[in-house]
């Protein structure tokens, strides 16, 4: 009977980002595919090293641990490596126990088509072409920073915090902020108050991990295996017009932090998430020696 992803998250990483291939990379673009597919053969039984998104998988893959009965989570490795050049993925994913059986091999082909082929949530990579043209066909995508020195502290929990618009929500009232101001991006908020805000593309995502945290919450909240923050710029009036989304999403993050402009950098630090998902570069490159990072990119307009 065939298996379905319908009900799961599911994470898909490049290779690059669950491990570190920074050398690698920079083999190919100085000597081309051919010097690269030599190193990898060459050096397939060679451990590669966690890269920036590989704490953030084995704390999500640990969900599945919690219970005998239910799976919460995949993650489904895409890359354009050929099969030929992956042996040396496969033994690493193997050599760290990560539960990881699922794998898109492209062969430098658009990895693209492929992510609502296996249901995919959430797609991280260090590939800003393919993490938007991902965004760009409606599926949740991330920019991986290089990963910050304290990116494999053990956490009680799993931690994620999220940016407002133009991650959780649209970038309809970033838009009015950018073109016309503060003051007309307050006036609109306070005549929108009661109009739940647009979904943006973290919205689905966030959802998600919202299901599989009702299904671990207790009375006090406290010995739930996952943690979410919401770290936006909003501040009072604006900030009336995020509670009430989230109340009619039907939805609970445990951390807000409206900051009124305030970096974000020093609450990141405190919250202590295993990413940080932002639009804005600026607000990325405070946050990445503190935090792993990924910024979520606009998608293209026609």
């Amino acid at each position: 009977m065939p298996v379905s992803l319908d009900n799961l998250l599911v994470i898909g990483i490049s290779s690059r980002a669950l491990f570190d291939l920074e050398a690698e990379e920079t083999l190919f673009r100085a000597e081309g595919l051919d010097a690269y597919r030599r190193h990898q053969l060459e050096n397939e039984n060679e451990i590669l090293k966690p890269g920036a998104g590989f704490a953030l998988v084995r704390a999500l893959l640990k969900l599945n641990e919690l219970t005998h009965n239910q799976r919460f989570v995949e993650v489904v490795i895409m890359s354009r490596n050929s099969s030929e050049t992956s042996m040396r993925i496969f033994n690493s994913i193997r050599h760290y126990g990560l539960d990881i059986t699922r794998a898109v091999l492209s062969g430098g082909a658009l990895l693209t088509p492929y992510l609502r082929a296996f249901n995919v949530s959430l797609f991280l990579s260090l590939h800003e072409d393919d993490v938007q043209a991902a965004i760009d066909s409606g599926v949740a995508a991330a920019l991986l920073y290089q990963k910050p020195d304290n990116a494999f502290e053990e956490l009680d929990q799993i931690r994620i915090a999220f940016d407002g618009d133009a991650v959780i929500f649209s970038d309809e009232s970033e838009r009015i902020f950018q073109a016309q101001g503060i003051e007309a991006f307050e006036n609109h908020e306070r005549e929108n108050a009661m109009k739940p805000l647009p979904e943006g593309p973290f919205a689905r995502l966030l959802k998600a991990l919202s299901f599989i945290q009702n299904n671990f919450r207790t009375a006090d909240g406290r010995s739930a295996p996952m943690r979410t923050a919401l770290v936006t710029a909003r501040s009072s009036p604006a900030h009336e017009r995020v509670i009430r989304t989230l109340r009619a999403w039907d939805m609970v993050i445990d951390e807000t932090f409206f900051m009124g402009g305030v970096h974000k950098s020093d609450v990141l630090a405190a919250f202590k998430p295993h990413i940080f998902f932002d639009d804005q570069h600026g607000h990325c490159e405070r946050a990445a020696p503190l935090v792993q990072t990924g910024r979520v990119p606009s998608p293209n307009r026609a």
